[in-house]
């Protein structure tokens, strides 16, 4: 009782150091597995382990396979996690890359890693080749904390959480395959299994996680689960699937759960939020248990086999050249430039995967006295290791270093989806801006996906909108929703973390009496606020854009607007591109730029002088 009441508790301490010193949470846990588990016997009076995760004689918390027995249904929860945060509006420009990198890059570290760990380490060519397997998984438990403080494109966030989700059950396929490679006796009979459950992996794999996913989702939306026992019955319910397919296909349930994840997070479901955080804070919890039981696991005599030059050599090998040969070889073509290529290269921490299935296999193979079983599970732990801490105390200054470090993020994200949102949002994205539409309104999410948007549907208020790695390059925030009330909240609460660069709300019905007084942060001249811009948007569904000339043109056009209650002016736009939110008469003309763009919404102007008008 006292282990398992300490277990949580140390873990939930090494996530609250890993917050507050930003850093993956995994680096504090292993670690204090290490110091509870095998270094814990050179400082007790006996001798003996503070923490023995695998029963012996009276100690102990998990008896025989129990403890892996666990990790596997663990595992299973935190990929289900991961595949319902993967939206398949996020791969349109990245996707090819993304293939690459599961199936390519796979096959590029499978080799180089194993051929690396014979000629370095000197390890059989069975046991080389089953460490290669183990980490070929990028882990999504470090990478989405690390992508979060750091302000890069989109794309690159996208591909690094992409990767790191999916490659874990195709890392796992690999490592059965090398597994039962191993284990059989006749090796001439090898290809023909390996094939069969190659197939037999990928079928039930797919099919359980497709058709569960598909009875949930029909359970849900006809409200046959009581609101009370979503969440529960969601947990039972994917480790109904995993275990079901690992009864038909061993390892097989790390891809059911995948896909079970993905075909969920894509639906429009009810309470998908609400699911999310409950899997995200389970999530947490198992992550924090595991990796502490993991780190106790290892044997002192494990670490010392590993603590030579010779484990130094292999983890440069594998982490400064495998890593970036498949990455560099996968994005050939993809029209990503050097210095995100090496970012990606650079971004490649292995996880809880790789770790737990190491552990796992490395005992089993050492009961059967397979030689150099034994070098598995300290070999995995020390790039696990070596990775969080590499990429979690370098991978900012990385990015400044090579340039994919967002000094000024140009991203604009929009609280509120309605018409007038989804209006703006469109021409900045239409004009390379990054933008993203945050509501909790599903039917205004719905509308704003099938245009192309990004969206998250979310209470802008929740604790849930800081895990969000595509608010990660956003320096613009608009806050466009119907309540005052909201509006003036999100600017006080997000201005310093999404808005640093200006952060804008429509004036409201009372600053509207009294135009005199001017608001630095106010809207499209503070002249309406958002029911009259809705107003506007319904009669003008669109954005006209007049090329400005000279700056008297400017002037004169100006003066129309002030008298049309039918006409906002949103935005100028340079020749350069660069848009600038208008929000104030005198400082739009003493910046004027010969040849700009006035956009606004609303009738178009008829003034003969401008000529110039063209809807977009």
């Amino acid at each position: 009782m006292l282990e398992l009441a300490g277990i949580v508790i140390l873990g939930i301490l090494a996530q609250w150091m890993g917050w507050k010193f930003k850093l993956p949470a995994i680096l504090p846990l292993i670690l204090i597995g290490l110091l509870f588990g095998p270094i814990s016997t050179l400082y007790t009076i006996d001798g003996s382990r503070l923490l023995e995760p695998i029963w012996n004689g009276e100690k102990g918390i998990f008896a025989g396979d129990g403890l892996f027995h666990f990790i596997s249904l663990a595992i299973s929860i935190i990929l289900f996690e991961g595949g319902l945060t993967l939206k398949k509006e996020e791969i349109l420009n990245v996707g090819p890359v993304i293939l690459k990198l599961i199936t390519l890059a796979v096959v590029i570290t499978f080799l180089g890693a194993g051929f690396a760990a014979h000629y370095i380490i000197g390890l059989s060519w069975k046991i080389s080749f089953l460490f290669s397997s183990l980490i070929i998984v990028t882990g999504p438990t470090v990478i989405t904390p690390i992508l979060r403080s750091i302000p890069i494109k989109q794309d690159l966030s996208t591909i690094l959480k992409w990767e790191g989700i999916l490659i874990d059950p195709i890392g796992a396929l690999v490592a059965v395959l090398v597994f039962e490679f191993i284990s059989v006796e006749h090796v001439s009979g090898f290809t023909q299994t390996a094939l069969l459950e190659l197939a037999k992996i990928s079928l039930f794999g797919t099919t359980f996680g497709f058709t569960f996913a598909h009875g949930l989702a029909f359970s849900i939306k006809r409200k046959i689960i009581p609101h009370y026992l979503l969440n529960v019955a969601t947990l039972a319910c994917v480790l109904g699937v995993f275990v079901i397919s690992e009864g038909f296909a061993h390892e097989s349930g790390l891809l059911a759960v995948v896909v079970m994840g993905m075909v969920l997070g894509n639906m429009r479901l009810p309470n998908i939020n609400e699911l999310l955080y409950f899997k995200e804070s389970l999530s947490v919890l198992l992550i924090s248990i595991l990796f502490i039981l993991l780190g106790a696991n290892i044997r002192i005599e494990d670490l010392l086999l590993v603590l030579n030059y010779q484990t130094l050599i292999l983890f440069v090998v594998v982490v400064f050249i495998v890593r970036p040969i498949g990455v560099f070889i996968s994005s050939m073509y993809s029209g990503l430039k050097l210095n995100e290529k090496l970012f990606i290269s650079w971004i490649g921490p292995r996880g809880i995967v790789a770790a737990g299935i190491a552990s796992l296999f490395g005992s089993k193979l050492t009961l059967k006295g397979e030689p150099g079983a034994e070098y598995i599970t300290p070999l995995v732990f020390m790039i696990v290791l070596g990775t969080v801490l590499l990429n979690a105390t370098t991978a900012r200054l990385f990015a400044k270093l090579i340039g994919v470090f967002q000094h000024k993020s140009r991203g604009l994200v929009i609280v509120g989806a309605s018409k007038v949102s989804r209006i703006i949002a469109s021409y900045f994205s239409k004009h390379g801006r990054y933008v993203v539409l945050i509501d909790n309104n599903s039917n205004n999410i719905s509308t704003a996906k099938t245009i192309g948007l990004n969206t998250i549907e979310e209470n802008v208020f929740g604790d849930g909108l800081k895990d969000y790695v595509e608010l990660n390059n956003v320096g613009y925030l608009l806050a466009l929703t119907p309540n005052e009330t909201i509006n003036i909240k999100a600017l006080k609460t997000f201005k310093e973390e999404l808005g640093e660069n200006g952060a804008y709300r429509p004036v409201t019905k009372k600053e509207m009496l009294n135009p005199k007084k001017k608001l630095h942060n106010g809207l499209f001249l503070g002249s309406h606020n958002f029911t009259k811009l809705a107003e506007v948007a319904n009669n003008f569904p669109g954005i006209s854009e007049i090329v400005i000339h000279e700056k008297k043109q400017l002037i004169n056009i100006m003066e129309v607007v002030k008298k049309e209650q039918d006409i906002v002016p949103l935005f100028i736009r340079i020749p350069d591109g660069e848009i600038t939110i208008i929000t104030d008469i005198q400082e739009v003309i003493e910046n004027y730029t010969k040849n700009s763009l006035l956009a606004y919404l609303g009738k178009p102007l008829d003034l003969e002088s401008l000529k110039y008008s063209n809807r977009i």
